[in-house]
């Protein structure tokens, strides 16, 4: 099926023709006495359970640009909770907190998946959410989490990664990987250099994972957020928008999605 009929078939099966009745909800969970911040956005126009969709963040924490992304799953009729990995929803609002706050988690891969599998389970128990059909989606930190937790083994039916670092010290083993994967890499992006991207096609290879890499000409780190610009100026990151990445990112990963969950 081409990629527009999948498109076209996905938005009416969701009765988006008659237009979403999309709510936000501020939700806590809890990971082992640390209490989380997320947000849950949903169709309440939607009849039944829908497929559910957790939304990892970037370095910066629970943010405005997660919750957006969240919103916008839910107007394509899916139940998505925009997650908090770091605890009582903090944001960081300088590269160096943020490093703090990712490279916590990042080095404690046990922490990860707890924190991870804390949201998961605060999804698949929501009225809202079809239980036996979650994905996960991430951006920059956050498509690092999908990945990693996709190599571990983690009983979802698909990860999408955006502009998020492809390198691991637990690479992917033959068999063990469920989901199907989707990454989504600017090709101008510093931080996740060619020979990162060339090692991660052939960790996925060789373990005989279905996925799907797309890379793009003139975009750099964070491409999706439009705020990647005040922080380029700003810090003087390498990082930075780019509306045409933005735009047909989130075009496969509809494709993706409808694909994933066999709408």
């Amino acid at each position: 099926m081409s990629r527009l009929l999948v498109l076209l078939f996905l938005a009416l099966s969701m009765g988006l023709a008659h237009g979403a009745d999309v709510r936000g909800e501020e939700v806590t969970y809890t990971d082992n006495g640390t209490t989380l911040k997320g947000y849950l956005a949903y169709d309440a126009s939607a009849s039944g359970p829908r497929p559910g969709v957790l939304v990892i963040h970037e370095w910066w924490g629970h943010n405005e640009h997660a919750r957006n992304q969240a919103r916008r799953l839910a107007e394509l009729g899916y139940t998505a909770l925009a997650v908090d990995m770091y605890g009582d929803g903090q944001v960081a609002d300088h590269p160096q907190d943020a490093g703090k706050f990712a490279g916590a988690i990042r080095q404690n891969r046990e922490l990860m998946m707890k924190r991870f599998t804390a949201a998961e389970n605060f999804l698949r128990s929501q009225t809202q959410a079809d239980a036996e059909k979650v994905a996960a989606i991430g951006y920059c930190f956050g498509g690092s989490v999908v990945l990693e937790m996709a190599r571990s083994g983690a009983d979802l039916l698909g990860v999408a990664s955006f502009h998020g670092a492809l390198a691991t010290q637990n690479p992917a083993q033959s068999g063990e990987v469920k989901s199907r994967v989707l990454v989504l890499h600017g090709n101008e992006d510093p931080m996740v250099p060619a020979e990162q991207v060339e090692g991660f096609k052939k960790e996925m290879d060789a373990a005989g994972v279905s996925y799907h890499f797309v890379g793009y000409d003139g975009a750099t780190h964070s491409f999706t957020n439009p705020a990647a610009d005040e922080a380029a100026k700003k810090f003087g990151m390498p990082v930075g928008y780019n509306a045409e990445a933005d735009q047909k990112s989130w075009g496969e990963l509809e494709r993706f999605l409808a694909e994933t969950f066999g709408n």
